[in-house]
């Protein structure tokens, strides 16, 4: 897309796109960047795997809407919920039957509530990393397998196919760390969630843009008319990205936002 063309929705990441790891807050070049944004006209969204009970650190800022659960639900500003797809009870079922036998992290997501298989030292780690607090244990004996909206699973890399295969067929795994594995439906991914607002609000996809640094942005980088990776994203998803800002920590949604004149 050439500088200067119009663009009237952005879509952003969380974790390592506006909020760093590093100084666990939001960089002020970052905020400055959403309130001109705004002056301009044009409509912010996140795009997250997190839900939308996960992101008051973020929610301040004012959004247009929330692409939550990485486009399994999205959620207008006034929280009514656009969209939903929840994973297939089938899946769910193995995925509790397999781990009965094998040592494996994983957490079950509803819309309003989280739950952990067990809370050993890498799932409070991971809950500590995003600034969230352990969630219940989940009940092995009565599980609500119907309203799971996504799973995370800590699983190596060179075994997720294998497992995808066996035991989550219906489902895909993407990444936002090495060693976990967000896992949702079939078919969806924050590009569902970009088209969801599209269509809700009336914009064209030439008229989007969009900012993310990991493995579940991929999808949404590709199918906006502007997708840009963040300087600290992995090689994969800069690949996809049609621009490659600085990283977080040095100004990279604001210098974006100033190399396309928007």
């Amino acid at each position: 897309m050439d500088k200067g063309t119009t663009v009237k929705a952005v879509f952003f990441d969380i974790d390592g796109t506006l909020f760093s790891s590093r100084t666990r807050s939001i960089p002020a070049s970052t905020i400055r960047a959403l309130k001109h944004l705004r002056e301009r006209g044009i409509r912010v969204f996140i795009a997250t795997g997190r839900s939308i009970n996960a992101i008051s650190h973020v929610q301040h800022l004012d959004f247009d809407g929330y692409i939550t659960f990485n486009g399994g639900c999205c959620v207008a500003k006034d929280n009514s919920v656009l969209f939903k797809q929840a994973l297939d009870p089938q899946d769910i079922q193995q995925l509790l039957h397999y781990t009965s036998n094998q040592p494996m992290n994983f957490s079950l997501m509803y819309l309003d509530c989280h739950f952990v298989n067990q809370a050993t030292p890498e799932i409070i780690d991971m809950y500590a990393y995003l600034n969230l607090p352990v969630p219940p244990l989940v009940d092995r004996n009565n599980p609500d397998i119907c309203n799971i909206l996504q799973a995370n699973i800590l699983l190596n890399v060179e075994d997720e196919l294998e497992f995808m295969n066996k035991i989550m067929p219906n489902s895909i795994a993407t990444r936002w760390a090495p060693h976990s594995a967000d896992i949702n439906p079939k078919g969806i991914s924050k590009k569902v969630g970009v088209e969801v607002f599209c269509e809700h609000f009336g914009f064209h996809i030439s008229e989007t843009m969009s900012f993310g640094d990991g493995g579940n942005d991929i999808e949404m980088l590709k199918h906006t008319a502007i997708g840009v990776a963040m300087g600290n994203a992995t090689d994969d998803v800069k690949a996809a990205a049609d621009y490659v800002t600085d990283d977080i920590d040095n100004d990279g949604i604001w210098n974006a936002i100033r190399h396309f004149k928007i």
